[in-house]
């Protein structure tokens, strides 16, 4: 005979009780948290969720109400694949951590934001968070070093959109962070904005090569540049 729980009252002592996410992973099989068969349907992570969040926030939880958006954006990343609302979650954590002033903690959760803004072609939104992100970190003397990344990141962005835009973005960056000019990203867009003015794709290819021998590129990176070198004209694809 077997046991039949209800969303109000699940009877089973095992039934997981962490949050929407663990009653979410329940369901991919049987027996993976329990024996029990259940007759109801599943709500959607956004609602359950959001139910727990109110609870959390009532209680001036935020800072663990900011995990569990992590960890739903998390099964939207990688599982549901709805990067929107990846997104979404993602910029709410930020916003918990941010009155729990986890400046740090909110940091990450903004670069995940930009990260999947620009892949959606969404540059504005992703430069403005890079900007951000980079200006908060710059005066850390432990995280300053990262600022360079994420001024890298913005400019990338910009000249996806207009090479003016780059050229006066990386102006802007370097008077702000004159540790940047000096930087090894800082001269690789230098390099990458001459090529793109003369049209000449080598040139492009050329410079990525000798960074990425140096500094290996990652899949973001190398879709940002792909994107930049597409807008050359007799451009070959790819950066090989």
């Amino acid at each position: 005979m077997h046991v039949r729980c209800t969303p109000e009252q699940p009877t089973c002592s095992r039934w997981p009780r962490t949050g929407p996410l663990l009653v979410m992973r329940s369901a991919r099989g049987p027996g993976s948290t329990c024996s029990c068969r259940t007759n109801w349907t599943q709500p959607p992570a956004s609602s359950t969720q959001g139910m727990l969040t109110r609870r959390l926030t009532l209680r001036g939880r935020f800072t663990i109400a900011a995990k569990h958006h992590i960890t739903i954006a998390e099964v939207y990343e990688s599982e549901l694949v709805d990067i929107e609302k990846a997104i979404a979650h993602y910029e709410q954590a930020a916003d918990y951590y941010k009155g729990e002033e986890s400046n740090s903690s909110a940091n990450k959760c903004l670069l995940k934001v930009g990260h999947y803004s620009a892949q959606l072609e969404q540059y504005p939104k992703a430069i403005e968070i890079y900007e951000q992100v980079a200006t908060n970190t710059m005066d850390n003397p432990l995280l300053k070093y990262n600022a360079k990344e994420y001024f890298f990141k913005a400019s990338l962005c910009h000249f996806i959109v207009d090479e003016l835009n780059a050229k006066l973005a990386i102006e802007k960056y370097e008077e702000m962070f004159p540790a940047f000019a000096d930087s090894r990203e800082c001269k690789l867009l230098k390099k990458l904005l001459d090529a793109h003015e003369e049209q000449n794709c080598e040139a492009f290819t050329e410079a990525v090569k000798e960074f990425d021998s140096i500094s290996r590129l990652d899949q973001w990176l190398t879709t940002m540049l792909l994107r930049i070198k597409k807008t050359i004209q007799g451009d070959a694809g790819d950066l090989k």
